[in-house]
């Protein structure tokens, strides 16, 4: 496969993966999430990044009641087990389509790595927020703990992540400069 073609599918991949991990989130954003904010009164673990702490996350699962979290269950969960791998494969199909052609590979390499850790953090979050769902009343200390950090990750790992697409995007821009510069001399 040539450069010219490889260079088209990355791009391609990038952009569709992007817009369909955009329409998802904008759905949990003004949907799913939204209506589990209004419900319990409070912010959903997924919108927590800083974590929480066992008190806080027995009170949003009281809050939210018996259909709160059957709901959460039934219409977050599913909606966010499709956003974590487009968001990944939208941030390593970027990474790879913007440094294809710089020399740093341990960078390209980094930034695919921690994109991927996004959705496995994300992953780890949601099947947590399952299982304090199920288990309630009977939620563990160490669950949520577990979940929190989970929580935690995932949003230093998605911040983290964008910033190596910025990053790359920004050495990308500066080789092509450098690449179209004038000779002197």
């Amino acid at each position: 496969m040539t450069n010219r073609i490889l260079s088209k599918r990355l791009g391609t991949i990038a952009i569709g993966a992007g817009l369909v991990a955009a329409t998802i989130y904008l759905l949990m954003i003004t949907v799913t999430l939204a209506h589990i904010q209004t419900v319990s009164g409070q912010v959903p673990f997924d919108m927590r990044p800083s974590g929480y702490a066992p008190d806080e996350a027995v009170a949003l699962l009281q809050s939210l009641g018996a259909d709160g979290r059957t709901y959460y269950l039934g219409r977050q969960i599913p909606l966010d087990t499709l956003y974590p791998a487009m968001l990944a494969l939208t941030l390593s199909a970027t990474i790879l389509w913007l440094g294809r052609r710089l020399s740093n590979r341990r960078l390209i390499r980094i930034g695919v790595a921690v994109s991927i850790s996004c959705a496995v953090f994300d992953y780890a979050e949601n099947v947590g927020i399952a299982a304090m769902i199920l288990s309630w009343p009977g939620v563990s200390d160490p669950l949520v703990y577990t979940v929190s950090a989970a929580s935690i990750l995932k949003s230093v790992a998605t911040t983290l992540a964008v910033a190596l697409v910025i990053l790359v995007g920004i050495q990308r821009m500066r080789s092509s400069r450098k690449k179209h510069a004038p000779t002197v001399g």
